[in-house]
């Protein structure tokens, strides 16, 4: 049992960190960079089909810290006098000690969590592609993301590797505004990712009195992809000689088409047909119109 005021451990590392840019000529350039980098703090997600529980856990003598290797290189380009940026990037990422709940894992109640993780390696890797358009009545900028990010434990999944809890391979935003005028303008923001990977009951069993799940693999099923739209109308008001500030409305919606994303999935025993069981999604945020109003001085 921890008390306060008092060390129980003490971590170190050193966080060497190098980034190299080459200009090609003046419109474009070659970037690489490696970065290590120490995590004291870890994150375990419960990702089992339910209600979804995220814990922190400081390291201590049985948390370790994380260890991340970071590779990056990137190509960057613009066009038409800077008028129009792109760029490429790609990024590899090796993470130790990373750390995960076992398999059926007592989380509720339970004052010795640390007994209920697992350690092993976290990859990433993935690459980027960006446009912005930087001036004029419309501006604004599309980037889409294809990454992976799979995990290695020695007593989870029989010790191959599974996705984790944060991994979308599939990344989209696209945001564009557009100027009606000096004072009045519209915005529109669509993003769009991979639905989050999830572990399902695929059956059960009975001992005793008690019936007891059967799950599928870790993280073998996703949630339906998560995407929406969101809309604004902002209107500046005209400053005024010797005012000091300057105000403007701002009328949005969120999730504009209405997109039901799921945020978790419940099954259900089916009060109606015996030994069956059906899933039961809660859904987040439909359309919400909201009206603001911002100043600054």
């Amino acid at each position: 049992i921890y008390s306060k005021g008092n060390i129980y451990n003490t971590f170190s590392g050193l966080e060497p960190r190098v980034s190299l840019a080459y200009n090609l000529n003046e419109t474009s350039s070659v970037k690489a960079a490696y970065t290590r980098n120490f995590q004291y703090v870890h994150l375990a997600q419960n990702s089992t089909a339910g209600t979804p529980l995220d814990i922190w856990f400081p390291s201590s003598p049985n948390v370790k810290p994380q260890i991340g290797d970071q590779f990056s290189l990137g190509y960057f380009k613009n066009f038409n006098k800077s008028l129009l940026e792109t760029s490429l990037e790609g990024f590899y990422k090796l993470n130790h000690n990373a750390i995960d709940f076992k398999n059926h894992a007592e989380l509720l109640l339970n004052e010795y969590l640390e007994g209920e993780l697992r350690f092993g390696k976290a990859w990433s890797y993935g690459i980027e592609a960006f446009v912005r358009k930087t001036d004029g009545r419309l501006n604004g900028w599309l980037s889409y993301t294809w990454s992976r990010t799979l995990r290695e434990m020695e007593a989870i999944n029989d010790g191959r590797k599974y996705p984790a809890s944060y991994d979308r391979p599939h990344d989209i935003s696209l945001v564009l505004n557009y100027l009606l005028s000096d004072r009045l303008s519209l915005g529109a923001n669509w993003v769009y990712a991979t639905g989050s990977p999830v572990t399902f009951p695929t059956g059960r069993f009975v001992i005793g009195n008690t019936i007891a799940p059967v799950y599928s693999d870790r993280n073998s099923y996703r949630l339906p992809d998560y995407h929406r739209l969101d809309l604004s109308l902002t209107y500046t008001g005209k400053k005024k000689e010797r005012q000091k500030w300057l105000g403007e409305w701002n009328l949005s919606v969120y999730n504009a088409y209405n997109r039901k994303n799921p945020w978790v999935i419940n099954f259900v025993a089916d009060p109606n047909i015996p030994n069956a069981t059906f899933a039961e999604m809660t859904y987040l945020f439909g359309i919400v119109p909201a009206i603001t109003y911002n100043f600054k001085f």
